[in-house]
């Protein structure tokens, strides 16, 4: 397969979670150099995996800047900081 999706031994692109400064997710491919400011969560799987972690994950889509400016409107308990 060509392209930034390489199948995993089971046949699936394997992605990981990234997160940015501003604690913002998303997914790269496994077999990519992540791109500059951002970070490797450490996990990683299918698609459909990787999504989820950052649904349960990531409650407040709110940058991490603005949130620190206004902390009382978004949800509580988040945990969506920056490792």
């Amino acid at each position: 397969m060509t392209g930034p999706e390489t199948p995993g031994a089971a046949g699936q692109a394997e992605f990981i979670v990234v997160i940015n400064h501003e604690a913002q997710y998303a997914i790269w491919p496994a077999n990519k150099q992540i791109p500059e400011k951002w970070t490797a969560t450490g996990v990683s799987g299918s698609k459909d995996e990787c999504l989820a972690h950052i649904r349960q994950v990531w409650t407040d889509m709110r940058p991490l800047s603005v949130r620190r400016r206004d902390p009382s409107g978004g949800p509580a308990g988040g945990n969506d900081t920056p490792a």
